[in-house]
């Protein structure tokens, strides 16, 4: 299956600046050097906790950010290397859904007129009945009638503005579509309507997703694979049911272990582990493994000097990686929890 998104060493930094001079004296390592391939027709899941970087990274994939390293590839095409005047065509193919509909539609146009403006600064063939046209049927599709073209987003509830949000994505028939939190300020019910029109409209237009959220279910519920992300960097990716299913990385394993489940005896079983500590400020991580300062397995002289990469583990699925330096002695059951900031943790030989 060939990647239609390809991104390598992303980097977006944002310069601290002091003193009257406002010299630069350090940077927020919002993103922190991400490789991440999406293939077509499928979708991928960016989870984390909040801070952690992830809508950084998916506002920085449209350039939406200035990203200050690193390469993005939409099939083929150097995104960050391209002029206005090519950036404008490419961002066709490419469009944001954005968590909070509101605020990303103008309250004094009209539906319909949100919804034309794209065809006309992206100047689509085709004259205004043709467009007027598109949109009815953009509207249709999305689930709303026709009369919600002369309406203002003022007068929708919440999660036929977000249908809206996601018709103004669609207007220009894009090949990828970033979902950033696409439905955290929905209520429950109104969640399960969106995402079942999301995989229609995946199914339908053969669209590919890159869905960022920090709900866990909501991501396994749409993702093909899913990626974890932690201070401004990957620290797991896999297909979706066997990352949920078998989780490598600490932080995998205790965000899923902090995520309930409805079956209440399996609820009350459930080992959980907790996480000593805040997320440290991505303005100065830790050294070595970002993850350290909180994890329950950590080692005191390789987590603190070296920082794990990607990697595939051996005996476990190929399409699997994890960026831990224990993590075969983990899953093995070789290495023993000592808690965050404990001595060394035995591993067995």
């Amino acid at each position: 299956m060939s990647a239609l998104l390809q991104v390598r060493g992303l980097e977006v930094h944002y310069p601290i600046r002091s003193g009257i001079l406002r010299r630069t004296v350090g940077a927020v390592k919002a993103v922190d050097g991400v490789d991440l391939d999406v293939h077509r027709g499928t979708t991928y899941g960016l989870v984390g906790e909040s801070g952690c970087g992830k809508s950084t990274l998916g506002r920085a994939l449209l350039r939406l950010t200035d990203p200050t390293a690193g390469s993005v590839h939409l099939d083929g095409t150097d995104v960050l290397a391209l002029g206005a005047e090519e950036l404008r065509t490419t961002r066709r193919r490419m469009q944001m859904v954005f968590q909070d509909p509101l605020a990303s539609l103008d309250p004094r146009q009209s539906v319909e007129s949100a919804l034309l403006e794209p065809l006309a600064v992206h100047r689509v063939p085709g004259g205004a009945g043709e467009h007027r046209r598109r949109v009815r049927d953009l509207l249709d599709r999305v689930g709303l009638p026709t009369s919600a073209g002369s309406r203002y987003p003022h007068e929708f509830s919440g999660g036929q503005r977000q249908r809206v949000g996601i018709a103004r994505a669609l207007v220009l028939d894009p090949d990828l579509l970033v979902a950033d939190e696409p439905v955290s300020a929905l209520d429950v019910s109104v969640q399960a309507q969106v995402l079942v029109l999301l995989e229609e409209l995946q199914r339908d237009l053969g669209l590919t997703y890159l869905v960022i959220a920090h709900d866990l279910a909501v991501v396994k519920h749409l993702s093909t694979t899913v990626g974890v992300m932690y201070l401004g960097g990957l620290v797991e990716e896999g297909p979706s049911e066997t990352l949920y299913a078998d989780p490598l990385h600490p932080y995998t394993r205790a965000l899923l272990s902090a995520a309930p489940v409805p079956d209440p005896v399996a609820e009350a079983g459930r080992e959980r582990i907790l996480l000593a500590g805040d997320l440290p400020s991505p303005a100065d991580p830790p050294s070595g493994c970002r993850f350290r300062t909180r994890c329950p397995w950590v080692q005191p002289t390789r987590c603190a000097d070296e920082r794990p990469q990607l990697r595939v583990l051996p005996r476990h699925d190929p399409d699997r990686r994890v960026a831990c330096h224990w993590a075969e002695e983990i899953a093995e059951g070789r290495l023993t929890p000592g808690g965050a900031g404990a001595g060394p943790v035995g591993v067995g030989g």
